[in-house]
């Protein structure tokens, strides 16, 4: 007897247009965030149209992509080469995606963590035009500071217009709430310091209560050195550079520079090892850059000279033309001169930088001597003349000791002769250096910054050390207006002071840093508290704990190995954000969205003309 059964499996049905068309689109987008996650170059310039991009990366990638493909994957693609491979045009939009969600998922997270900080970093140039690197500091609905890369703004124009279209670009294209904003802090050169300026006035006027700092990424004493227009100091912050990049990953040049300095100090062996040690970091990056150039510049301009003079033909053109440079900028009387008064000048506030960026005791009693920090400044600007005079008589021995003729820059001595170079180097390096130094840190350490960092007081290890008889809480009204209940602060304060003066439990380990505090497991049952102690952890002045940093450095690398005509503002989103866990599901359909597939409209049947429309979504 013949039996039947209906347990026969049923046949899967065939995927749709649409559903093929999705699966297409998301096989383009995983090709492109592999070749931007590990920065390999796309293409040739997108503006670059000839040949479409048939000998591309991201199309090659795409051959493999789709050979492992279903056969409408592969049909699909075969026709899109056909018709000339991928266009530029489609890349062009599909990168566009790409970013906005990046984005818009980066900008979620912070959105979704209260209040936050706006950083901008040195302008980088992307296919010949200046773009600004935007970051933003927030701390994450796991207590966890966070540091991320959302993207360029286009820097081009002056004035408060190009300000204005900066902010509309955060606001109304990135959709970024700025009313959340609490402190901004910018890193720049002096090409584009005076633009920065206009953009920070603007960013106060709109939004007062996003406080000013400095940037804990970037040694102070360099950050203040770095925006000085001065050609003086230009000179010596370019030939910082010249000279890392010289001896960098070079230990043959590195051992070149460290027998030179044992011959300019034979008797010292103690200060020579150090000056030895000093120089395989670094030191040119380093808050005390300036005292470690003055200390090796005899040796540096021995060690250079020998390398142009190449008597062993150890060296190639490369480097020999890089030495000559060097040479060329040490053997300067200008260079000289601005190195020494930077020097002199800086040296007053060297610790009081190095604590601000050291730990949370350290930060705290910086800023508990920032007054008399800056009143030393103050006392050296009303007695220019005689520092000076001190300054002028240590540059002229130093060029004495390295032959260099004391002078004024050229042009400056054609045009006014007979003008002695003391006063020109009065006039144009030691006055205008001391005013920037005295302005910068006033406008860096204002009242309201100076009370956040005062209000590092909460730490249980800094409480435990006050020697004050009740908690302070005149900071801690900086944030009045951000806090869960002012009303009860005073009560809770008192409660949190009394929970760390009083003697710690069997094991009990006394948080000494932000980080650690906001940890705490009881810190919930303290809200006003961990609302403090969240918007002190988005300050900028303040480092990073626990390797929050990656994505500056990330960064960073992205800048130093992708060549300007290689470099992407989109694919550097994805490059940077590695860790960022996107839906590639939603970036479909937000290009769907954005560039609907055009189909040719169907025929209709004679019968219907006329009677409707067959509309292709």
């Amino acid at each position: 007897m013949e039996v039947t059964t209906d347990d026969t499996p049923a046949v899967p049905s065939e995927p749709s247009e649409e559903e093929e068309y999705k699966e297409y689109l998301k096989s383009l987008f995983e090709v492109l965030i592999l070749l931007g996650e590990q920065n390999i170059p796309v293409s040739r310039p997108l503006d670059d149209k000839q040949d479409g991009l048939t000998s591309s990366n991201f199309v090659e990638l795409l051959d493999y992509r789709m050979n492992a493909g279903t056969e409408a994957l592969k049909k699909r693609w075969a026709e899109e080469k056909d018709e000339g491979g991928l266009l530029p045009a489609r890349l062009t939009e599909l990168i566009d995606v790409c970013e906005k969600c990046v984005r818009a998922e980066l900008l979620e997270d912070v959105g979704k963590n209260g209040f936050f900080s706006l950083i901008t970093d040195e302008v980088v140039l992307i296919t010949g035009d200046v773009h600004l690197p935007v970051f933003l500091r927030y701390v994450d609905k796991t207590n966890s500071q966070q540091e991320k890369f959302v993207g360029f703004l286009n820097f081009e124009g002056d004035g408060d217009a190009a300000a204005e279209t900066l902010l509309s670009e955060l606001t109304d294209g990135w959709g970024l709430n700025m009313e959340r904003c609490r402190a901004q802090a910018h890193s720049c050169s002096a090409t584009h310091f005076s633009k920065v300026k206009v953009l920070v006035a603007k960013l106060k006027e709109k939004y007062p209560k996003a406080i000013l700092t400095p940037r804990s990424t970037t040694p102070l004493n360099l950050s203040l050195a770095s925006t000085m227009t001065l050609s003086g100091v230009q000179l010596v912050m370019s030939t910082f550079k010249k000279v890392h990049a010289f001896f960098n990953d070079s230990p043959a040049l590195q051992s070149e520079l460290e027998n030179a300095i044992s011959i300019f100090y034979p008797d010292k062996e103690k200060k020579a090892n150090e000056l030895k040690e000093l120089c395989r970091t670094a030191w040119t990056a380093s808050g005390e850059a300036f005292e470690v150039a003055v200390d090796i510049v005899e040796s540096l301009l021995l060690c250079v000279d020998s390398v142009h003079d190449n008597e062993d033909m150890r060296w190639s053109d490369r480097v020999i033309q890089d030495a000559l440079e060097i040479s060329k900028a040490l053997a300067d009387f200008e260079f000289l001169m601005a190195l020494v008064v930077l020097k002199s000048t800086l040296s007053l506030t060297r610790a009081f930088g190095a604590n601000l960026h050291a730990s949370a005791a350290d930060a705290h009693f910086a800023a508990s001597n920032f007054v008399p920090t800056l009143q030393s400044l103050h006392e050296v600007a009303t007695n220019i003349d005689v520092y000076h005079e001190f300054w002028y008589d240590e540059a002229v021995h130093l060029a004495a000791a390295i032959e260099v003729p004391v002078r004024a820059p050229r042009p400056y001595g054609k045009a006014r002769h007979g003008v002695p170079p003391e006063r020109y180097y009065k006039e144009h390096v030691s006055l205008p250096v001391v005013k920037h130094v005295v302005d910068e840190l006033t406008e860096l350490f204002g009242e309201e910054h100076l009370k956040a960092l005062g209000s590092q007081a909460l730490i249980p290890a800094l409480l435990r050390q006050s020697k004050a008889l009740e908690p302070e809480e005149e900071n801690l009204q900086l944030y009045k207006d951000d806090i869960p209940n002012l009303g009860t602060l005073s009560a809770e304060l008192h409660c949190w002071w009394v929970k760390w003066k009083g003697p710690c439990g069997k094991g009990e380990v006394v948080p000494a840093s932000i980080g650690e505090t906001l940890h705490l497991a009881d810190i919930k049952f303290f809200p006003n508290m961990l609302s403090l102690l969240r918007l002190l952890g988005s300050l900028p002045s303040l480092p990073l704990e626990g390797g929050c940093n990656a994505a500056h450095r990330l960064f960073q690398r992205y800048i130093r190995n992708t060549p300007e005509r290689r470099r992407s503002k989109s694919l550097a989103l994805l490059n940077v954000n590695v860790d960022v866990r996107y839906d590639l599901d939603d970036m479909v359909q937000a290009y769907i969205k954005t560039y609907p597939e055009k189909k040719e409209p169907e025929k209709e049947p004679e019968s219907e003309k006329g009677v409707g429309t067959v509309v292709s979504c």
